[in-house]
C-alpha cells in the first residue's frame, strides 16, 4: 500500500512517521527506540499481535492492563514516559480517530507523556475524516463488543453503531487527534499489514 498521501498530511500536522512492510519490522524499530523507559500500553490487539509487549518488557518497565492487574496498570500506565496504542481508524487527511469505554487510552493520547506511539495497520485507513469517523464507530467499536462477548446491539446484530444505552457499551467517549497535544511528542507507525480491529 502506498501510505505517501497520508505520511505527508500527518507529517503536515506535527507527527513523525514511519512506515513498515510488517507488523514484525514495526516491533524491531519500536523496540529499540524505546530503552530503559516507563511505558504504557493502550487495549490494542495491534500491539499484542506484532508482539511489542515482550520485545519492550526485557528492558522497559512496561504497564498493560491487558497482561497485569487491570485497575492498578491502568494508574501506572497513565503516569509512562511513553505511550504505545493504535487508533480504531486514521483519515488519509491526518486525523486520528479513537472510541474507549473506560477511558484511559484516549485520555493517554491526550496529556501526560513524553511520546505516543500509534502503531496502525493498513486497514484503519480511511479516504475521509468523514469515512474514519464512520469506520471507527460501525466496525471497530462493534468488532470489539462482538469479541468480548457484549450484551450490546452492536455484538447481537447487524455490526454497527445503534447509539445503544446498554450498560455494556463499549463506546462511551470518542476523540479525534487533529495533530500532537501540545507538549508531547507524537509518532504515528504505518505498518503494510491488516491488524487489530
Amino acid at each position: 500500500m502506498d501510505f505517501s498521501k497520508v505520511s505527508e498530511e500527518l507529517k503536515k500536522r506535527g507527527y513523525e512517521v514511519s512506515v513498515f512492510d510488517t507488523g514484525r519490522e514495526a516491533a524491531e524499530y519500536l523496540n529499540g527506540k524505546i530503552d530503559a523507559e516507563t511505558v504504557g500500553i493502550g487495549g490494542s490487539a495491534t500491539v499484542e499481535k506484532i508482539g511489542l509487549y515482550e520485545l519492550l518488557a526485557t528492558h522497559n518497565e512496561v504497564f498493560w492492563h491487558w497482561k497485569q492487574d487491570p485497575g492498578t496498570a491502568r494508574r501506572k500506565a497513565m503516569s509512562a514516559q511513553v505511550y504505545v496504542t493504535s487508533a480504531n481508524a486514521l483519515a488519509e487527511t491526518g486525523e486520528i480517530i479513537n472510541i474507549d469505554g473506560v477511558g484511559n487510552r484516549v485520555a493517554a493520547t491526550l496529556f501526560g507523556h513524553e511520546k505516543v506511539y500509534f502503531v496502525i495497520g493498513r486497514n484503519k485507513l480511511a479516504a475521509t475524516y468523514e469515512e474514519a469517523v464512520w469506520r471507527a464507530r460501525n466496525v471497530a467499536a462493534p468488532g470489539r463488543a462482538r469479541q468480548l462477548g457484549r450484551k450490546t446491539p452492536c455484538a447481537a446484530g447487524e455490526p454497527k453503531c445503534y447509539d445503544c444505552q446498554s450498560p455494556e457499551r463499549l463506546c462511551r467517549g470518542m476523540v479525534v487527534l487533529f495533530g500532537p497535544m501540545s507538549g508531547m511528542k507524537a509518532e504515528v507507525v504505518l505498518i503494510d499489514e491488516e491488524l487489530g480491529l
